[in-house]
């Protein structure tokens, strides 16, 4: 429905009641000056048929018929007045007008009868006569009881009605001003008092947009003042609630925004009510286009839509672990309550989503390493073990026999050793690293390539591999050189033991924007692809059977990829079956003293 303003709710109301006031006081003025002006009249023509009368009262009426008759036509003056004169028993004997003779009996005209009975009648109605509406006062004449005739004196009401359509037109005239002084006074009225209500509106609509700043002029009139000013106070105490509603809010949303914790709040419908930065990307969900979406709508895991049904339907704090399966298998820890109301019932749960995925894959990682590490000393302790036990059980082996024995024992004795070494080496760095107990300086490269390549030149005779080295003599990088010597020379070892006799490692060195890369390459049977993303773990080999063989403990390049890291960069690898294999290490140059 359509609704109006109050000045338009107003102002019909007084126009209408100021124009039927108008209608009824014209009204009743023209019916009580018609009803003067017609006594006024009556009056004056009683009066003139007294005068009238005086002249026919010592005449013989009968008799002197023919003169009464004259006096009638030569008094009658005006010619809309005119003069009868009719005995008691209706005969017309004089007529200014008509000939006597030639009118009817006038016994049972009103003003007649009323005259007789009275002493004054009149009547105001159409003359058969003279055609047209006339008005009539009549008078007896002779002594009472018994009058002996009448004089009427009558006279045309068309005099009488314009002067009255004349008074009406100035009456109406007048009203019609008075109207309209009267429309425009009431619209200045409605006008005064519908405006502060407008202004009030008005500030109220500002403040539900949470327009604050704006004060109500307080009006004069009592009513009006006191629900301004309770308006004024209303709009001061939600200034207060709403600042303190959007601090709580804002404190909320860091809160929320700032927790590594997927927060997800749903109503008792399921549907969405609200999400945080952390929910958004686990879920893989947009806050703004989830709320008011059903669970099942945004987020497409079974187990946690369950979740969510159970932490709705329980009274105590639910939790569970769950797994999701994406573009990764990602694991989280859930835990959910019911949101209730102040009257106990429920309107709602929360779920709390913790990603433990990094937690999962070190529980792997040091399970991994637990049962690589039991296998690796394993073999080697199970051999020492078994051929010490041959020897000491058996003297009847000759000389040649005990010393092969002996020499198995000392080459798992020093495979055994080499674990031990990689492992503590390891340990080191990771402490190292964790305590940034690594001091960095800017150092030649070169020079440690050199060291590295000499530790490496007995076992590459042995194969007649030539170690080329190709670095610039000014190239520098900041560094720990015995880390990074070690790293080299786990990388040109790696490139002797599988390679080929009689082929070349080449170890480069060039600079490569703001950053220093070294790289050692063999010609080995490469590496297949599905490998190369593992191959920096600990204790993953491609080939064990192999790398056993030659001596590998399993932890050479993750100790590279170590120190790699402690030195600020990483380490990659590109490989082709059966062509060879090349390791990159990106190293940071040094920064010069104006820069730091």
């Amino acid at each position: 429905m359509r609704r109006r303003r109050l000045l338009w709710q107003l102002y019909p109301y007084y126009l209408v009641i100021a124009l039927v006031s108008l209608i009824a006081v014209a009204g009743y003025s023209v019916h009580e000056l018609r009803d003067f002006y017609l006594k006024e009249t009556i009056d004056d023509l009683a009066a003139r048929a007294h005068l009238f009368r005086e002249h026919v009262e010592t005449a013989d009426l009968e008799a002197d018929a023919a003169r009464i008759d004259g006096l009638c036509k030569k008094l009658a003056k005006k010619p809309d007045t005119r003069i009868t004169v009719i005995l008691f028993n209706g005969r017309v004997i004089g007529d200014s007008e008509k000939n006597p003779e030639d009118m009817d009996n006038h016994a049972n005209r009103p003003e007649i009868r009323q005259a007789l009975k009275d002493g004054l009648g009149w009547e105001l109605r159409h003359s058969d006569t003279v055609r047209k509406n006339m008005l009539y006062v009549a008078v007896p004449v002779g002594q009472e009881p018994y009058p002996q005739a009448v004089v009427r004196i009558s006279i045309f009401v068309t005099g009488f009605e314009h002067t009255l359509g004349m008074v009406y037109s100035r009456i109406a005239l007048g009203g019609l001003l008075i109207a309209a002084l009267t429309a425009a006074l009431f619209f200045v009225v409605s006008r005064h008092i519908s405006k502060p209500i407008e202004e009030m509106k008005n500030n109220i609509l500002a403040f539900a947009r949470g327009d604050f700043t704006r004060k109500l002029t307080v009006p004069e009139s009592e009513e009006l003042g006191v629900l301004a000013e309770a308006v004024n106070e209303m709009a001061r105490e939600l200034d207060k609630k709403l600042q303190t509603i959007t601090q709580q809010r804002n404190e909320q949303e860091s809160i929320f925004g700032s927790m590594l914790e997927g927060v997800v709040a749903v109503d008792k419908d399921e549907r969405i009510v609200h999400l945080n930065r952390a929910a958004e990307e686990i879920l893989g969900c947009e806050a703004a286009k989830s709320k008011g979406r059903f669970v099942q709508e945004v987020i497409r895991n079974p187990e946690l839509q369950s979740f969510v049904q159970s932490a709705l339907e329980s009274k105590d704090l639910t939790e569970s672990d769950i797994s999701w399966h994406d573009e990764e298998e990602r694991y989280f820890q859930i835990r959910g309550s019911a949101l209730r109301d102040g009257s106990g019932n429920s309107i709602g749960a929360v779920v709390v989503i913790n990603e433990v995925t990094r937690l999962y894959r070190l529980e792997r990682i040091r399970r991994d390493f637990v049962a690589n590490v039991s296998h690796e000393l394993r073999t080697p302790i199970t051999s020492i073990r078994g051929f010490a036990e041959t020897l000491l059980e058996s003297d009847k082996k000759d000389g040649e026999e005990a010393k092969r024995f002996l020499n198995i024992i000392i080459r798992q004795s020093s495979r055994l050793n080499a674990i031990i070494e990689d492992l503590l080496a390891f340990s080191r760095l990771e402490k190292q690293s964790e305590q940034n107990e690594v001091r960095l300086s800017p150092g030649n490269v070169k020079e440690v390539l050199l060291v590295a390549a000499q530790a490496c030149e007995m076992q590459a005779a042995e194969k007649n591999i030539s170690v080329r080295i190709n670095c610039n003599d000014t190239i520098m990088a900041e560094m720990d050189e015995d880390l990074l010597e070690r790293a080299v020379t786990n990388l040109i070892d790696n490139a002797v033991k599988y390679s080929p006799a009689d082929t070349r490692v080449e170890v480069e060195c060039h600079e490569a924007g703001d950053g220093v890369v070294l790289s050692v390459a063999d010609q080995g049977p490469g590496i297949a692809e599905e490998h190369l993303a593992r191959i920096f773990e600990r204790f993953y080999r491609v080939d064990k059977a192999r790398s056993r063989k030659l001596g590998g403990t399993g932890l050479g390049l993750a100790i590279v990829k170590h120190i790699a890291k402690v030195h600020g960069g990483n380490v990659e690898v590109e490989s082709v079956l059966g062509k060879g294999s090349r390791f990159s290490i990106y190293l940071r140059k040094p920064v010069a003293v104006g820069k730091r």
